[in-house]
C-alpha cells in the first residue's frame, strides 16, 4: 500500500512518530481526499492514528501554517496539534481530527447549534491580535487580484466568452465598489476559507478548524459570509440574515464594531459575499481546468445563484447583474454541470 510514496517520506514518518502514537504492526499509510491545494494527506495506522502531510515547500505556505497554528493554539482554538515538521522537504505529522466534516452533520434541526459553535470559534479568531509577522493585510491589491480570476478563468477559459470594452469598464467599477466596501469595514483576523468543509466535529462534539494557512488581517464580514453563504450548503435567506445580525450583536458586545446600523452591516455582508463568490467562480474554474479537479464544477451552480441573488439588491451591482444575466447565463445554461438552484429560499 505504501509503494507509491517516497522512501524518504516513509523513513521520516517512522523517525518522528511520537512515543504516544504506537505502531502495533508495520506502518500503513492510507491516502485521504485532498483539498484544493497541492498538499497530500495520509492517515497512519498508529494508535491513536495520525495524519502525515506531504506539502511541497515550493507550492505551499508551510511556515505560515505552522505560525498560525501556534497562534491558534495559544488562543485555545482547536486545530490539529503539530507533532513534527520538516520545512525543507514539506513533511508534517499532525493530530488526526477524524472524518466528520461540519457539512455532513448540518440539518434543519442541528443548524442553530452547529452554527452557534462555529460562530463562537470565529469570534475567538476575530479577537486575535493583529501580528503583521503572521497575518498579512487583506489589502486592495490582494482583493483586486482575486477578483481578476473571474474574468480569466470563469468567463474566458471555462465559458469561452470575450468581454467587450464597455463591459470591462463596468466590471472594473464593480470591483472598485466591492473592494471599497470591504476596506471600509473594521479589520480582524480572517481565516479566509471558513466554511463547512474546513470545520470538523471532534470526538468530544466540539468544532476544530483546518486549512488556515491563508489567514490574513481583513474585513470583519468575510469569514461570516463564507460560513453563512457557504459554497457547499445553502440556507434560506431569512435564516442567513437573522444569523448575520445576531452575530453583529455579539461583535457589538465585544467592542469589535462600533455603532454600525443593521443596514450598513448587511450591505457589508452582502457585498463581501458577492466579492467572494465572484472570486470563487474563477477559483473553481481554475481548479477544474488547470489542476484537473473537475468536481469543483458541480459546486459552481450554487456560487452563481448566490451572486445573482445579491446583484438586484444594491444600485451599484445592478448593471453587473444585467450583464451577467444577458451575456453570461446563456453560456452557463448550456453546461452539463449547471443545476438550477431555484429562486431565493
Amino acid at each position: 500500500m505504501n509503494s507509491h510514496l517516497s522512501q524518504d517520506f516513509i523513513d521520516w514518518i517512522l523517525a518522528y512518530l511520537p512515543v504516544d502514537n504506537k505502531l502495533i504492526e508495520p506502518l500503513h499509510v492510507s491516502p485521504l481526499m485532498g483539498d484544493a491545494g497541492f498538499r497530500r494527506y495520509y492517515r497512519l495506522n498508529t494508535q491513536p492514528s495520525l495524519i502525515a502531510v506531504n506539502s511541497p515547500p515550493s507550492k505551499e505556505k508551510n511556515q505560515a501554517y505552522v505560525d498560525i497554528s501556534l497562534v491558534f493554539k495559544a488562543a485555545g482554538i482547536r486545530r490539529p496539534s503539530l507533532m513534527a515538521v520538516d520545512f525543507s522537504r514539506g513533511f508534517l505529522l499532525l493530530e488526526d481530527f477524524g472524518e466528520t466534516l461540519l457539512q455532513t452533520v448540518l440539518t434543519d434541526k442541528s443548524v442553530d447549534y452547529r452554527y452557534q459553535q462555529a460562530e463562537s470559534m470565529l469570534l475567538t479568531i476575530q479577537q486575535l491580535p493583529a501580528n503583521p509577522q503572521v497575518f498579512a493585510p487583506y489589502d486592495l491589491e490582494v482583493l483586486s487580484n482575486e477578483l481578476g480570476l473571474f474574468e480569466q478563468w470563469f468567463v474566458k477559459e471555462l465559458l469561452g466568452v470575450e468581454i467587450d470594452a464597455a463591459a470591462q469598464i463596468m466590471i472594473k467599477k464593480l470591483y472598485s465598489d466591492l473592494t471599497c466596501s470591504a476596506l471600509e469595514q473594521p479589520k480582524v483576523i480572517v481565516h479566509r476559507d471558513y466554511h463547512s468543509r474546513n470545520l470538523m466535529i471532534l470526538e468530544d462534539d466540539s468544532i476544530g478548524v483546518i486549512d488556515f494557512q491563508d489567514a490574513v488581517e481583513g474585513p470583519i464580514t468575510y469569514d461570516l459570509v463564507s460560513l453563512l453563504k457557504d459554497c457547499y450548503v445553502r440556507w434560506p435567506m431569512a435564516l442567513v440574515q437573522e444569523r448575520a445580525l445576531n452575530y453583529k450583536q455579539r461583535l457589538d458586545q465585544l467592542g469589535l464594531i462600533n455603532k454600525v446600523n443593521d443596514q450598513v452591516f448587511l450591505r457589508w455582508f452582502d457585498l463581501m459575499g458577492l466579492q467572494r463568490h465572484i472570486k470563487v467562480m474563477g477559483i473553481f474554474s481554475r481548479l477544474a481546468l488547470r489542476d484537473g479537479k473537475v468536481d469543483y464544477l458541480n459546486d459552481l451552480s450554487l456560487v452563481v445563484a448566490y451572486s445573482r441573488e445579491i446583484v438586484n439588491r444594491y444600485p451599484e451591482t445592478r448593471e453587473f447583474g444585467d450583464w451577467f444575466d444577458q451575456k453570461i447565463m446563456p453560456y452557463v445554461l448550456k453546461k452539463s454541470w449547471y443545476k438550477d438552484q431555484g429562486g431565493p429560499l
